[in-house]
């Protein structure tokens, strides 16, 4: 497995000759429960771009992960000790820079490997592609098609910030991290966010959850983790498949239904 930020700039050039797909992992530094660590989306990304480049290169095709894009828009947390949230504008840029920046060194082919969920990150997100000057992956956990296989199932794997679907990606990436006798005794937190959203709340206080976070962490455990690992890493090599047919990184993955 190929760490780009660990490379010399001649292991670089020669990497770059061989057009791999390069992951770049985007999260953010904001609250996730007395349970998880603020960094619990920086987590999520580089296991989905580690597990990512693994089946890249059981499939022989070269890839490297570029070093973590770890701060954004973190408004809902704001108030929480520790969360650092960068304003919409210079995030866009920033990752405009980055991306604009790979690409300009002669990485054609760059996949944005994202876990941080807020709304106005997003925006800012599907604010950037649009401006490269090349396309790049972006393999979309919110997409209709994909939500209904990563939130479904008995388990009811999506409950919010922080519930049973974050905090089984960290329990399956870094189980150390977690505070384990924290989320076993967590009471399970009744509200839809994205409603709250949607209804006006501006903070995880507002929407209703004085400890940031939602759902039923308790519920969570390192098997629903690797499940839900499983389909993020067949959406990002659909994606880039599907970006790159040339590639035939799709071929043998059954893409979900249309929503």
């Amino acid at each position: 497995m190929t760490l780009l930020g660990e490379l010399t700039f001649e292991e670089a050039a020669a990497l770059c000759a061989r057009g791999p797909v390069v992951l770049l992992p985007v999260g953010a530094v904001e609250a996730h429960g007395p349970h998880l660590p603020l960094a619990a989306d920086c987590v999520i990304a580089e296991e989905m771009a580690r597990r990512a480049a693994a089946a890249l290169d059981e499939r022989a095709f070269p890839s490297a992960i570029a070093p973590t894009v770890a701060y954004s828009c973190a408004e809902y947390a704001a108030g929480f000790a520790g969360t650092v949230s960068v304003e919409a504008a210079g995030f866009e840029a920033y990752l405009l820079g980055a991306l604009s920046g790979l690409q300009r060194t002669g990485f054609a082919r760059v996949c944005l490997v994202n876990a941080h969920l807020e709304p106005r990150h997003l925006e800012a997100v599907r604010a950037v592609l649009p401006r490269l000057e090349r396309k790049v992956a972006f393999p979309d956990v919110t997409d209709k098609r994909w939500a209904r296989l990563l939130h479904g199932g008995p388990a009811r794997r999506f409950d919010g910030h922080a519930g049973v679907y974050e905090t089984s990606l960290v329990l399956a990436a870094r189980p150390d991290s977690v505070r384990e006798q924290l989320r076993a005794a967590l009471p399970e937190v009744p509200v839809n966010l994205a409603r709250a959203i949607e209804d006006g709340a501006k903070s995880f206080e507002q929407a209703g959850g004085p400890r940031a976070y939602f759902g039923a962490p308790a519920r969570a455990s390192r098997a629903i983790g690797e499940e839900l690992f499983r389909i993020l890493v067949e959406m990002v090599l659909i994606a880039c498949g599907q970006l790159w047919p040339e590639t035939g990184l799709a071929a043998g993955l059954a893409t979900p239904p249309e929503a």
